[in-house]
């Protein structure tokens, strides 16, 4: 692969998707400008020359048509990694644009977690759109945020630069502010509001960690250019002052852990993904609350080199059972099946911050097939929480009954992604959760008390979840019609997370160099 074909690679899951989000919106734009034309010089009013009229609407299968070319950026996500896989693999990272951008296993592994969580919602947007009400005029919009939104979150794994890793996860929060109040009632601008504002605190906290680590590359006699440089600050991490390094890592920790859902500042989350449409809520859950973990995780690697692994460790191991503690005490109170997917992305957040404190290679890799696992399962599960919503008219567990009898492929699909989510073989969460419970037990000393608690907050989450799917999907019910929503990607997305569960085939090898990529130096 020369440098030029790299270069397009690289830049490609990036740009294309923009492209696409560019397409969308100057259609949009076509379709709502007015068109003047002259009246009739005896219709014509005194002083009036021109009158405007309003555009025709669209027709269905042209919004139709328009929602599937969605599929596009996706299915080009995924030949990115696909296509940058063997390279890296064979001859290690890939860089373009003078480092700028750089492709190591981690990257490729998140671009094909990207892709395939974005397959499978995009793919169920045409329908979850059709069911929505106003959803005509708003296609397109929708469309433009939403790969506006890949790219973003594209740019934030291919890129070296730990600035414009900020500047890409800062685009996130913006983008998706807006698809959070997508249907502009007074619950969902609430909560894009609550998103906007909880979340730029804590990208401000990552702006101000990522600039004490310029400094302090700075003052280590690191060249301007490359003082944000991830290759360069790890090569060079044991020359950063460790009081400037320490500061900043757990500004960086806090402030993009507020991205990932875990605490402090975690309260947007449960508003802004019972409130985005499904197929966001999808996005959000499975990839975007992953990305942002991806820069902890290069961010511990500099901390791990500089300041020893003692650090990073305390720090993720007390936010992973915070943040697991209050999801399963707040799982067991709910009563709205958007909110308990939302705390349960919380727990799994939660799971993969403790299989990156714990550090050892099985703990890493159990972390990254965690990550894949729990973006296909949480994909599906969210994408046909927006079926049921649409057939039930109500997002309250207390008043969905029987979907397994009446509405069978979309409650199967719910119920199998829980059950997914719940840990069960064959999918791959059981496996990765099994092996973060042996690397924490293997550790020993407080990592094995910390797991221990860890898998108690489990089994209550596990209780509460039990409990209230199986409220939704058997019992008696009134009769209701198939949702639109059902079909190949839900199941899709269900065969991928058991096949990675069944064996990860072609994975395996990019899987362990991803582990040696992020673990310590």
């Amino acid at each position: 692969m020369n440098a030029m074909s790299t270069a397009a690679i690289l830049t490609a899951p990036a740009v294309m998707p923009l492209a696409v989000a560019v397409a969308y919106a100057t259609a949009e734009l076509r379709t709502r400008r007015p068109v003047l034309a002259e009246a009739p010089v005896a219709a014509r009013p005194s002083g009036s020359v021109l009158v405007a009229e309003a555009p025709a609407p669209e027709a269905p299968s042209g919004r139709y048509t328009a929602a599937w070319a969605g599929l596009v950026s996706p299915a080009l996500i995924l030949l990115c990694g696909g296509l940058l896989a063997p390279g890296v693999l064979d001859d290690g990272p890939r860089t373009a644009y003078s480092g700028l951008l750089r492709a190591d296993a981690l990257t490729v592994w998140m671009l094909l977690v990207i892709g395939a969580v974005a397959l499978i919602a995009c793919a169920s947007s045409p329908a979850y759109l059709a069911g929505e009400r106003a959803a005509g005029p708003a296609v397109r919009r929708y469309q433009c945020l939403v790969h506006a939104f890949l790219a973003c979150m594209c740019l934030a794994v291919v890129t070296a630069n730990l600035g414009v890793l900020w500047v890409a996860i800062e685009a996130t929060t913006i983008v998706t502010a807006f698809l959070v109040g997508h249907r502009r009632t007074r619950n969902s601008v609430e909560a894009a509001w609550k998103y906007v504002v909880i979340c730029s605190a804590g990208i401000a906290l990552a702006f101000l960690g990522t600039v004490l680590i310029y400094y302090a590359a700075r003052q280590a006699g690191i060249a301007e250019a490359w003082a944000l440089d991830w290759p360069t600050l790890v090569a060079r991490a044991d020359r950063l002052d460790p009081a400037v390094t320490r500061l900043g890592i757990g500004l960086v920790i806090l402030g993009f852990g507020a991205k990932a859902g875990l605490v402090p500042l975690h309260a947007w989350l449960p508003d802004a993904h019972s409130q985005a449409p499904a197929p966001v809520s999808a996005l959000m859950s499975g990839v975007l609350l992953s990305v942002a973990f991806s820069a902890v995780l290069r961010y511990r690697v500099i901390a791990d080199a500089a300041l020893g692994p003692g650090f990073t460790r305390a720090l993720l191991v007390a936010v992973a059972l915070l943040t697991l503690a209050l999801a399963a005490g707040l799982l067991l109170a709910q009563r709205d099946y958007k909110r308990m997917l939302a705390y349960s992305s919380m727990e799994h957040m939660s799971l993969i911050a403790l299989a990156a404190a714990i550090g050892s290679p099985l703990a890493l890799s159990a972390a990254l097939l965690h990550i894949a696992g729990h973006g296909l399962a949480k994909s599906v599960a969210f994408c046909a929480s927006g079926g049921i919503l649409q057939l039930t008219g109500t997002s309250r567990i207390g008043r969905v009954r029987g979907l397994i009898a009446h509405v069978p492929r979309l409650g199967g699909a719910f119920g199998l992604a829980v059950v997914a989510l719940l840990g069960f073989p064959p999918f791959s969460l059981f496996a990765s959760e099994l092996g973060i419970a042996r690397a924490g037990f293997a550790a020993g000393g407080g990592l094995g008390w910390a797991t221990a608690a860890a898998l108690l907050l489990v089994l209550v989450a596990f209780a509460a979840l039990t409990a209230r799917t199986a409220r939704m999907l058997l019992g008696p019910s009134t009769p209701a019609g198939e949702s639109p929503s059902t079909g190949w990607p839900l199941v899709l997305g269900l065969a991928a997370c058991a096949a990675l569960g069944v064996g990860l085939g072609p994975l395996t090898d990019l899987l362990h160099t991803a582990t040696q990529t992020i673990g310590s130096r």
